[in-house]
């Protein structure tokens, strides 16, 4: 249970950095939703490797490249289901873009990202 709050932390953390990129990209740089949505997935993305890897897993430092590779997959996964579930429910449900992130990434997060995590990539 300890490893389940961690990893939601560690999740929380990531997806406040990924909301804030995603606004600053949407409302300051104009970028079309779905861009500062990628772009803060991407920035997500590499703070959670990190927090995943050295305080909630504790990997081993001999397997960080299989582990790069085994996120980068899992997070590819990630990164097809956030942006094409924010691009849904935004365009066919008329939510804000931002409500849609939120709805998508914490269903995501929840339910694929730490199972594949703790099962595939620091294994």
């Amino acid at each position: 249970m300890a490893t389940f709050l961690k990893a939601q932390v560690a999740s929380l953390s990531a997806s406040i950095f990924d909301f804030l990129t995603t606004l600053v990209c949407t409302e300051y740089l104009h970028f079309w939703y779905l861009w500062g949505s990628a772009t803060g997935t991407v920035v997500g993305g590499i703070i959670n490797f990190s927090m995943g890897r050295h305080w909630v897993f504790g990997a081993s430092k001999k397997k960080v490249q299989m582990q790069i590779i085994r996120y980068g997959l899992v997070w590819s996964g990630n990164f097809l289901l956030t942006t094409s579930g924010v691009f849904l429910v935004t365009h066919y449900l008329n939510f804000n873009p931002i409500i849609s992130k939120i709805i998508v990434t914490s269903t995501v997060g929840v339910t694929y990202n730490y199972l594949m995590q703790k099962k595939f990539v620091f294994a």
